[in-house]
């Protein structure tokens, strides 16, 4: 049986680094954590992950500098995660011998995608799988199953569970993006409804309301989960 692939995630934002780990340990990888350079040396002493999500803007020795310590010593292969419009850093890295680049905020599909890329480059990744995200006619998520031509939502026992045009909306948009962030604008956007005010909170109410019929508990939600300063995140567990 192949081992699950050793990954270390070093990004100061505690928040962002724990989202990775459960999403990617979902996914069946071992993840292990580091806030800045001075954690990333101790994880790599304890033994040499398959690969390192690096993040280039941290406190203290930036990814870049430790991008360099490593390359001088180790060939480990490095994701590397930049702001936005960082295009030089992003050169930078990619001469200095980092295997990809991905830009904040993340999109988790893709960072798995680029992270088995990576692997299978390595051949540490075996042949890549279909994806999980492809929406069809029935979306099964938890306990629930959601009819996107009839715009109803059942439970597992086949019972409708009532939503209103609005909360099936959401629902879809959110199956048509699993495990894509998406921010407050986006949501906005593609699941418009002219009730919406975008300068108030009634994102948050509406997810909160959906959330109340879909999750075991809507306090410690895990179907739709809230990616702290940017949105929500529909990641179901399998």
């Amino acid at each position: 049986m192949t081992a699950a692939p050793d990954i270390i995630i070093c990004d100061d934002e505690r928040d962002l680094r724990e989202m990775l780990k459960e999403y990617l340990e979902k996914r069946g990888f071992e993840v292990r954590l580091a806030a800045d350079a001075d954690d990333l040396e101790a994880r790599l002493e304890e033994a040499e992950p398959d690969l390192i999500i690096l993040d280039i803007n941290m406190p203290g020795r930036d990814g870049l500098t430790m991008l360099r310590t490593i390359r001088a010593t180790q060939d480990i292969a490095i994701v590397m995660l930049t702001a936005a419009g960082e295009t030089v850093d992003k050169i930078v890295g990619l001469e200095m011998g980092a295997d990809d680049y991905l830009g904040k905020p993340v999109d988790l599909r893709e960072l798995e995608a680029r992270i088995k890329a990576v692997l299978r480059r390595r051949a540490k990744d075996p042949a890549p799988q279909a994806s999980s995200a492809v929406v069809t006619d029935r979306v099964a998520f938890g306990n629930f199953v959601l009819d996107l031509d009839g715009a109803k939502l059942f439970s597992g026992s086949g019972d409708e569970v009532p939503i209103t045009a609005m909360e099936f909306r959401l629902l879809k948009l959110f199956a048509e993006n699993r495990g894509r962030v998406l921010n407050r604008d986006q949501i906005l956007e593609h699941a418009h409804d002219r009730s919406w005010d975008p300068y108030d909170r009634s994102i948050d109410i509406r997810i909160s309301r959906l959330r109340r019929k879909i999750e075991k508990n809507p306090q410690k939600p895990e179907i739709i989960r809230t990616a702290r300063g940017i949105g929500y995140v529909f990641d179901p567990p399998n």
